[in-house]
């Protein structure tokens, strides 16, 4: 299934595939994927989930060598084209030109593919953690108790 658009229309569109088969919703592999993520991070304590978010909060924010990559390279051959170009000639000048920019264009779709999925886990991890501090508040309430 080919779609322009993100992971979360191709998860609606799986689902509504299933729905219209009669199948089990459960059985599909984003949510069974999803489902054993949630069960790992739930079999940890706190304090290791806590580290954990750290650790993908540093991953989500950290900018990496991409920007890098997107701002300082091409500053860098402008100031030296007349003198690479003289050197390599125009058809290798081009050859190089397509071949960074090929490197360019993956480089960027993974790097915001890695942003999006330690979002993804930072977000599970942030749901069983209040989940524990709710249970936690709800445990240590003496008005929350049953009679």
């Amino acid at each position: 299934m080919f779609s322009y658009r993100g992971d979360a229309h191709k998860v609606y569109l799986q689902l509504q595939k299933t729905v219209h088969k009669k199948e089990s919703v459960n059985d599909l592999k984003e949510l069974v994927e999803i489902e054993e993520i949630m069960a790992l991070y739930q079999s940890l304590g706190s304090d290791i989930l806590r580290l954990i978010y750290y650790r993908m909060v540093k991953e989500k924010n950290g900018s990496g060598f991409i920007p890098i990559f997107l701002t300082s390279v091409p500053w860098l051959l402008l100031m030296f084209s007349k003198q690479i170009t003289d050197l390599l000639g125009s058809v290798l000048w081009v050859t190089f030109g397509f071949i960074y920019l090929f490197i360019l264009i993956i480089s960027v779709i993974l790097h915001f593919r890695e942003k999006a999925w330690a979002a993804f886990h930072m977000e599970i991890i942030q749901d069983i953690l209040n989940e524990r501090k709710d249970e936690m508040s709800l445990g240590s309430d003496p008005h929350s108790r049953p009679i």
